[in-house]
């Protein structure tokens, strides 16, 4: 079974965190929320959610794939954190898997691991400043990376990580099952 790693930080959004580990755990994918500190995280919209464990408490070699969230401030407490930097450049050094969805490509910039095309929250590229950016597809995949907009490519950006994981089979199984095919 595929191995995911979600860190939480403090604001982040939450329609994204859920969603990406709700439609990842129906596909049989064991996601970890690893929180950067305490286990109760406030998200930017006031929702607490419990994490799994700390992520000082994690090691890259333990996942198939990370994943980080967006929302604000918590795309930028990810992007200031050594350790989530440090877990990005291990990712990327070991060719594994690495998305990012709506401000979170800021970390990506940060660990110096984003590739040449991306996508991002609308306008927040400007804050990432990094050549590549597209704002024509809801998910960019270049090489390890999968990068998406923002909560309303939260389900299609999901699915997109599923594929990567389990294949195209399972992503048609759960289109059936969420009603987003007949």
């Amino acid at each position: 079974m595929p191995r995911v790693l979600l860190p939480l930080a403090t604001g982040f959004e939450e329609i994204e965190a859920i969603t990406i580990v709700d439609i990842l755990r129906r596909a049989g994918v064991e996601v970890v929320m690893g929180s950067l500190e305490g286990l109760h995280v406030k998200g930017a919209h006031g929702i607490v959610v419990i994490a799994d464990t700390l992520l000082c408490e994690l090691e890259s070699k333990d996942f198939d794939m990370i994943v980080l969230p967006g929302g604000l401030p918590g795309a930028t407490n990810l992007a200031k954190d050594t350790k989530v930097l440090a877990l990005l450049q291990d990712f990327d050094k070991d060719k594994k898997h690495i998305a990012a969805i709506c401000a979170a490509p800021l970390a990506l910039k940060s660990a110096g691991v984003l590739k040449n095309h991306y996508t991002c929250f609308p306008s927040f590229e400007k804050h990432i400043a990094h050549q590549g950016y597209s704002d024509k597809l809801s998910v960019v995949c270049d090489a390890n990376i999968t990068t998406s907009k923002g909560p309303s490519t939260a389900m299609v950006f999901s699915l997109k990580l599923v594929e990567i994981l389990c294949g195209q089979d399972m992503v048609q199984k759960l289109q059936k099952e969420l009603l987003l095919v007949s």
